[in-house]
């Protein structure tokens, strides 16, 4: 392997909580269809975080099944968009083999921020990802994003998964409490970063450095890249340093979810009594 690295209330982006915006929309490059996991978020926490966040627009389909229906809050039993169907009722609207916990949802997604909201204040960490693809390394991704505090993730504009589907269940939630940005040129973003006091440091497993030398504790962007290309050469001009992490093994083959945790944990460690505030 060659790299480590593959929101309608508007809140300030430093307030804790969901820095959310959000309107009804249709994600960018993405097409609905009635059975496109696109459309749909399924399993116990992903469908519960969606409902509970205040920045989605009103759920579209709820379905659940009888004994599901009697575990919901009173306010979501309510629901005029819910449906209580049989189990292989409702996988009939999901991509073969969805572990749905007899929950799915059919809701929009909330409206990417802006850089300039995303990284406002400077402070923290911020994760990019670099033509990162596969919905279950991005959604382990936002989870790992989630454990450790991360502000925000960005987002190619085209190249990336939907928010929805396998990529909501496998971050179990944490697409709706880590806010996110869609942008069109990663490094255009890196640029407006830079002006605002950000730092980036791209995941590389050729760079000289390792991750805990590079890093220095201030606003960071950790810039990762797909498992394949890691991070593509104009990107990484613009990053302030690269780092590998230290496999004394020697068996450098990390999937980048797990580089991904590994280097927010670094990122965290050298930030000692520093609280991440989203």
């Amino acid at each position: 392997m060659s790299s480590h690295s593959e929101r309608n209330d508007r809140r300030k982006p430093s307030e804790p909580g969901r820095d959310f915006r959000s309107k009804p929309r249709k994600p960018h490059g993405f097409s609905k269809g009635a059975n496109d996991e696109k459309d749909w978020i399924w399993g116990f926490h992903a469908v519960e975080a969606a409902l509970a966040n205040p920045a989605r627009p009103a759920p579209k389909r709820l379905l659940v099944t009888a004994e599901r229906a009697k575990r919901l809050a009173p306010n979501l039993a309510k629901l005029p968009c819910l449906q209580v169907l049989e189990n292989s009722e409702i996988a009939r609207h999901l991509p073969s083999g969805a572990v749905h916990q007899g929950l799915a949802l059919k809701i929009d997604p909330p409206e990417s921020l802006s850089i300039a909201e995303l990284g406002t204040p400077a402070r923290g960490v911020l994760v990019m990802l670099d033509q990162v693809t596969d919905p279950q390394n991005v959604g382990a991704i936002f989870r790992s994003a989630a454990a450790f505090g991360v502000r925000g993730v960005i987002l190619q504009d085209r190249h990336a998964p939907a928010l929805s589907g396998v990529l909501a269940k496998t971050a179990v939630g944490a697409v709706d409490k880590i806010p996110y940005a869609h942008v069109v040129n990663l490094s255009r973003a890196l640029e407006e970063l830079a002006e605002m006091g950000w730092r980036a440091i791209g995941l590389a497993g050729e760079a000289e450095q390792t991750l805990d030398a590079v890093l220095d504790g201030g606003p960071t962007v950790l810039v990762l890249g797909s498992e394949g290309e890691g991070v593509r050469r104009l990107v990484a001009e613009h990053c302030d340093a690269m780092g590998k992490i230290a496999m004394p093994g020697g068996f450098e083959s990390l999937n980048v979810s797990a580089a991904a945790a590994i280097a927010l944990y670094e990122a965290a460690r050298v930030r000692p009594g520093d609280e991440i505030s989203l």
